[in-house]
């Protein structure tokens, strides 16, 4: 490949690296991304074939250039990538990229480092990298993600019409070796001010000046009528949309404005500039190559980094970070201030505490709404707790709808196994079809997604095939041989008291109506009745008396594996079965006589009361992205951290998920017992 480095470790075997800088010492998460890439850390003295690694040009870089320049080892610098962490360094996060190049610095522009060779030799033409390219542009503005991603894109920006001035921190490398100085800060406002007459100039403080690291190059000294500075965690890719003219030294949102749909005024010579997508002050004459954003980026995110997947301890690619700070960053953003949970039984306040009380504040548990507004935190409530009079009590904090996810567990809610997902809605829920949700509003906007931005979709949904995925994941008796030549239909069995059943059946609503209207419907087909799991395990309401099975259904496919039924299936009949939109994902045809969150956008037979504000008309891939991916919020029970869908589906194919405690099992057990007197209250 073009861009080859000068002395590349041999081989596959580990290269030995000398380090003269404690970082490299102390910093284990550096350290293990570098032994990953091939690099045997050392102390001692290096050898003409060794490596010596230097934190970019820090002050302690010196030391490992008189090394080399003693031995002749090759100095090579590491640094930070592009798309870092949620804080920066200095807030102790460590790094889930670094950049390792042979030839130089990427913020140095005296002399080509291993980035610019790349971006001046290499083809950048392969369609597959550049739509990985395009995809990743596109999920990084959709998920407001930046080199440090705790940014909140609720937060308003001022409004649109301005000049966006990015002001850097003092001493930064990247700027005296970058062809500026501190001066240009001072320049580049006076050009900001001159070529914008009349125009409002916004100054957007660095992360680590707001943190109070180290000062940065403007004030309210710098500020008056005209002119204010932004402090605020706001997101840049909200105040780059309201601004009509973007100014840089070398920072590197400078780069993301590009992405943004600027042509950003530059001041230094930053690794972005002189390849035709900025207006360089100092133009660096050795780039005269123009690229396309999507080759820039290609280069600089996919190519260029090492990227660490948090999750596997492992290196990954740059899709493997995306998915960890989007979903890390979605928790900081919701959590940040902290919630109460009303009225959540004992059990589910660990699981509720690891999940949303660990981005901000402790989560706080509340037995009664007096209690819960006392707290002045938004409030989370078990979706099936809400009323309409506590919705009334709380009217004037944001009220948070929790539901288990779709892909939950390995084992049963009713048996006390902690959930891999959780969704959260602030308009309603998904299993109720009388009220907007959040989900509706997501599969409205998955439906105007262009297709590029739906092969992740796409993947996951034949991941979960290949690994034969659904909600509970149990362990599961197997199929017995069907009779040839007859059309097999599918009948999921429901909790006949549950939400989904009082507030989305139509006229059908108990378990053996719904086998006689599939039997109605399909009078010669062989029909499999699946049994809900909490009705199998005795914890919930809705078994059918064998006696009433008669004529009804040919197979009662009791623990049996859900997924291998719908692969037998040639079609389903559901009330509102989370059954048919699993369904959905493996091809198979589904009528629906209730109204899931999956009937009415075209893509099922809906017989029920389907709400006519569905109008849009997602593909299958967009209703995927919607439901699994956008929607939940996935907790890793390894890392102990947020995760997107893909780490959940691997931890449930390899069995790396949590059980209950003893204590709970028992309960769990207690709990059914009960259960099976019920009729002796009801």
């Amino acid at each position: 490949m073009p861009g080859d480095s000068p002395k590349p470790p041999a081989g596959d075997a580990p290269r030995r690296a000398f380090y003269f800088n404690g970082g490299f010492l102390t910093n284990a998460r550096v350290r293990r991304i570098l032994k990953l890439a091939g690099h045997d850390l050392r102390l001692g003295k290096p050898g003409p074939e060794d490596d010596i690694l230097v934190w970019g040009h820090s002050r302690y870089a010196a030391r490992g250039e008189a090394a080399a320049k003693a031995t002749g080892a090759q100095i090579v610098r590491i640094e930070d990538a592009f798309l870092r962490s949620l804080h920066p360094g200095r807030d102790g996060e460590p790094p889930l990229g670094l950049t390792i190049d042979r030839r130089g610095a990427w913020f140095d522009s005296r002399q080509p480092s291993d980035l610019e060779h790349m971006l001046a030799t290499h083809p950048l033409d392969d369609t597959a990298l550049l739509d990985r390219a395009r995809d990743g542009i596109a999920r990084m503005q959709a998920a407001h993600l930046t080199k440090y991603c705790a940014v909140d894109p609720a937060i308003a920006p001022p409004a649109p019409g301005y000049v966006l001035v990015i002001d850097q921190t003092r001493g930064d490398a990247s700027i005296r070796l970058g062809g500026a100085s501190e001066s240009t800060f001072r320049e580049m406002l006076v050009y900001a001010r001159q070529e914008n007459p009349g125009l409002r100039i916004v100054i957007k403080t660095h992360p680590e000046t707001q943190a109070g690291h180290r000062a940065g190059h403007y004030s309210d000294a710098d500020c008056d009528a005209t002119a204010t500075l932004c402090t605020d965690p706001i997101s840049p890719w909200v105040l780059m949309e309201g601004a009509v003219a973007v100014y840089a030294v070398s920072s590197q949102l400078g780069f993301e404005a590009i992405f943004a749909g600027h042509k950003p005024r530059i001041f230094g010579q930053p690794f972005y500039a002189g390849w035709g997508l900025t207006d360089d002050q100092t133009p660096v004459a050795r780039r005269a190559r123009v690229l396309t954003r999507a080759q820039l980026f290609a280069a600089a995110m996919l190519e260029y980094p090492v990227w660490y997947d948090p999750y596997g301890d492992r290196l990954g690619r740059f899709e493997d970070v995306l998915g960890a700070l989007e979903a890390r960053a979605r928790a900081w953003r919701a959590d940040r201030f902290g919630h109460v949970a009303l009225g959540m039984r004992a059990w589910k306040r660990a699981p509720l505490q690891k999940i949303f009380g660990t981005p901000g504040p402790a989560l706080r548990f509340a037995k009664t709404p007096e209690a819960a507004r006392a707290a002045r935190r938004p409030v989370m409530v078990w979706a099936g707790h809400e009323t309409a009079a506590l919705r009334e009590s709380l009217a004037d904090l944001p009220l948070i709808r929790i539901e288990d996810g779709f892909l939950r567990s390995r084992g049963l809610g009713a048996d006390l196994v902690p959930p891999l997902s959780l969704v959260t809605d602030d308009l309603g829920i998904y299993y109720d079809p009388t009220r907007p949700s959040r989900l509706e509003t997501l599969i409205a906007d998955a439906a105007a997604m262009p297709p590029a931005r739906l092969r992740r979709a796409e993947t996951l949904v034949e991941s979960l095939i290949k690994s034969g995925l659904s909600k509970y994941n149990l362990g599961a008796a197997e199929v017995p041989d069907l009779p040839e030549g007859r059309n097999v239909v599918l009948v999921p069995g429901q909790v006949e008291d549950d939400a989904s059943i009082l507030l989305g059946a139509g006229k059908i609503r108990s378990n053996l109506a719904l086998l006689q209207e599939a039997r109605a419907r399909h009078p010669d087909a062989f029909l499999i009745y699946k049994p809900h799991p909490d009705v199998e395990a005795g914890l919930r309401a809705g078994r059918i008396e064998p006696a009433n099975m008669a004529g009804l259904a040919d197979l009662v496919a009791e623990h049996a594996d859900p997924v291998a039924l719908i692969s037998r299936a040639d079609h389903v009949v559901t009330m509102t079965s989370l059954l048919g939109f699993e369904a959905l994902l493996r091809g198979v045809s589904v009528t629906c006589l209730g109204a899931p969150f999956y009937a009415g956008w075209g893509l099922t037979r809906d017989l029920g009361p389907v709400p006519a504000r569905r109008v849009a008309r997602p593909t299958r891939a967009a209703l995927v992205h919607a439901v699994l991916i956008a929607y939940p919020r996935y907790f890793d029970p390894v890392t102990g951290t947020a995760c997107p869908v893909e780490v959940a589906v691997e931890r449930l194919a390899t069995d790396t998920v949590p059980r209950p405690a003893t204590r709970l099992r028992a309960l769990a057990k207690l709990q059914g017992w009960f259960a099976g007197y019920a009729h002796l209250w009801r």
